[in-house]
């Protein structure tokens, strides 16, 4: 070869990496500027708006949805549904709680400082009232399949209550595609953890993942219900209680440690240790990011796994929407941000090391190694409940556009991309991730907005015929607005 050739062969590889770099770049930045302002604002002036709405139902009735909740897990539903109340409560938990709540926080804290701990909080108890309202509307205007099963979300209630057909069959695309590049994020988070702790190949953990996810998604959503509802509760609280301990191990720390929160919420935080210091705004980013993206109140996800629940009126099973946030949230986001701060690994640990900061935390109580064993073995079953679920996600968008012939088809596409993930190929589908999250955030919440009467109308009716009722009370008017029609008649 010439040296010429040699020399333009070059240039050509030059410029397809530039290419690739800057089009990396253009979609890292338009992702930062949407999730920091444009999304942000959206979701909380949405949250806000309907708690006001709702006149602050989730924090009136909060006892009631505890004791209609978790109050209710052991009785026997025969109302019509594919699944218990409390099974598809499971399985949309098992999509939020994992990695965001383990390794997010300490990376929100990495990046805000203690104050990002308080704004996940506040973001939480606005979250609850959008949750909420999703949910209902996916159990209110769900269907049943040509199998029988019942299906619902945003694709159903954004056509049949809006007529927005292009719409809702655009968050149906997104949300198919999006499951791609998520399943990939959340299969190397843990094959790596695994390989750092056990030294295990990546590949042998993709394999493993897949043959154990195969075996649950394809028994649908009854089998994925069977097994979130044994899995997610015991590694929920088995984690809190590895949490409770390192933070009673330093609870002379907790004082302190709430009083940062607290006051760095408003006031910057200087550099110190590892960590790198931090103003109000940042703080506000990503404790607002974090709790967003903990809880997911607004993506619309949620509704999937709850439309196919056993009940006898929308509101009743939204109220598990309330307790999801609080549970996701407002205790295990909470337990994890209080681990690193009361140990102190938050300024010990760079932010480019972040989401070891857990790892280390328990590492301080436990021994360094089995601390990071312990939080590498609760990631793994977390992420295989959590892929589980979101392949279920992703075969419901695709059963909605192109039938059950399309959803077995993107069933395959899904468990292939979680090998991919696992040995850490096609990372550049990764960038996209949280381009297509906004994109499916944005088909959901404008349309949840526009619903806002008929979630009130549905909650009043709620409270007039089935709580007030139950407690002996007289209906009342919940809302002053006479000109509201009641949807539920």
């Amino acid at each position: 070869m010439e040296q010429k050739d040699i020399i333009e062969e070059k240039h050509e590889g030059s410029t397809v990496v530039e290419i690739i770099s800057w089009f990396e770049t253009w979609v890292a930045n338009v992702s930062n500027f949407l999730w920091t302002y444009v999304l942000a604002i959206l979701l909380i002036g949405a949250g806000i708006f309907l708690t006001i709405r709702l006149r602050f139902f989730q924090f009136r009735f909060f006892g009631h949805a505890l004791s209609q909740t978790i109050g209710q897990i052991f009785k026997k539903d025969k109302h019509e549904g594919t699944i218990t109340p409390f099974q598809a409560f499971t399985s949309a938990l098992a999509s939020t709680a994992g990695a965001t709540n383990i390794v997010g926080v300490p990376v929100a804290i990495a990046l805000g400082g203690p104050g990002a701990l308080f704004w996940m909080w506040m973001v939480a108890l606005i979250g609850m009232a959008t949750k909420y309202s999703e949910i209902m509307l996916g159990v209110k205007y769900r269907e049943k399949n040509k199998n029988g099963t019942w299906v619902g979300g945003p694709q159903y209630y954004i056509k049949k209550a809006l007529g927005w057909d292009k719409v809702a069959a655009a968050f149906a695309f997104f949300l198919m595609i999006e499951a791609i590049p998520s399943l990939m994020v959340q299969s190397n988070s843990i094959t790596t953890q695994v390989e750092g702790a056990f030294g295990w190949s990546t590949q042998i953990t993709g394999l493993i993942m897949c043959g154990l996810v195969a075996i649950v998604v394809f028994g649908g959503i009854k089998r994925i219900g069977k097994v979130t509802d044994k899995m997610v509760p015991f590694m929920v609280i088995t984690y809190l209680i590895g949490a409770f301990i390192v933070i009673f191990a330093h609870i002379g720390e907790l004082p302190n440690v709430f009083g940062m929160i607290f006051t760095h919420a408003f006031t910057p935080i200087s550099a110190a240790g590892g960590f790198a210091g931090a103003g109000i705004a940042q703080a506000l980013r990503w404790g607002i990011a974090r709790g967003l993206y903990s809880n997911e109140a607004g993506l619309g996800t949620a509704p999937i796994t709850h439309a196919a629940a056993q009940t006898n009126h929308p509101s009743r099973q939204a109220l598990w929407g309330i307790f999801s946030v609080f549970v996701d949230t407002i205790v295990i986001c909470t337990v994890s941000g209080l681990a690193v701060l009361v140990t102190g690994t938050w300024m010990e640990v760079s932010a480019d090391n972040a989401s070891n900061m857990i790892g280390t935390a328990f590492g301080t109580v436990m021994g360094e190694t089995f601390g990071g064993s312990f939080i590498a073995i609760f990631l793994f079953f977390f992420v295989i409940t959590t892929v589980g679920v979101l392949i279920f996600f992703g075969e419901k968008q695709a059963e909605y556009l192109f039938g059950l012939k399309g959803s077995k088809f993107m069933r395959i596409i899904y468990i292939a991309a979680i090998y991919v993930g696992a040995i850490g190929g096609l990372q550049f589908v990764w960038q996209f991730l949280d381009l297509l999250l906004a994109f499916v955030l944005l088909c959901n919440i404008i349309p949840l907005v526009f619903l806002h009467k008929e979630i009130r109308a549905m909650t009043d009716d709620y409270i007039n015929r089935i709580y007030r009722k139950k407690e002996g009370k007289p209906s009342i008017q919940l809302f002053s607005d006479q000109s509201d029609k009641d949807i539920s008649q």
